[in-house]
């Protein structure tokens, strides 16, 4: 039996260089990430922090960084107890030039059989790099991964982790 993991592929009309800065820069992430702001230096071994509002809603440690080309961190789900009690899982993003585009990868594994997070970041990244390939092609991000999205895309996954109607 293959390990649970969650994989998405996407092309990207933009060069590694902003695509990096897309994953890394706060501003940037608040835009398209449902307001989250991600904070890190990047350096293997330091912290990283998902914050909305100001309040830390995921948090991480850079496992590895070569700018441009691989980004990978530790993913560990706050907003609520039902996520929480999970151990930390891992998330990959892979850049690859492919002439005027970027080939971008998103690997998110390392989680136990059952997951309720894998359940949930199936749905959340989607939306979140769609709403990434937006912003970056046409300056506009999707408003189903607004920062006022965020709030009821919260209430469902915790509705879906705990099996509750939606």
């Amino acid at each position: 039996m293959s390990e649970p993991k969650f994989v998405y592929v996407t092309y990207i009309a933009t060069t590694p260089e902003r695509l990096w800065q897309a994953l890394t820069d706060g501003a940037f992430t608040e835009r398209y990430w449902f307001g989250t702001r991600v904070e890190s230096d990047w350096t293997p071994g330091a912290p990283v922090s998902f914050r909305r509002n100001g309040a830390l809603s995921d948090s991480g440690h850079v496992l590895k960084c070569e700018p441009f080309r691989l980004l990978s961190y530790t993913f560990h789900v706050e907003f609520h107890e039902v996520f929480r009690r999970e151990r930390p899982s891992r998330v990959i993003f892979e850049l690859e030039p492919m002439g005027n585009e970027v080939k971008l990868t998103v690997t998110h594994d390392d989680f136990d059989p059952g997951s309720k997070v894998l359940e949930a970041v199936g749905n959340g990244w989607p939306l979140v790099l769609a709403s990434l390939k937006s912003l970056i092609e046409t300056g506009s991000p999707l408003s189903a991964a607004s920062a006022q999205a965020a709030e009821r895309a919260k209430e469902k996954a915790v509705a879906q982790a705990r099996g509750d109607a939606a």
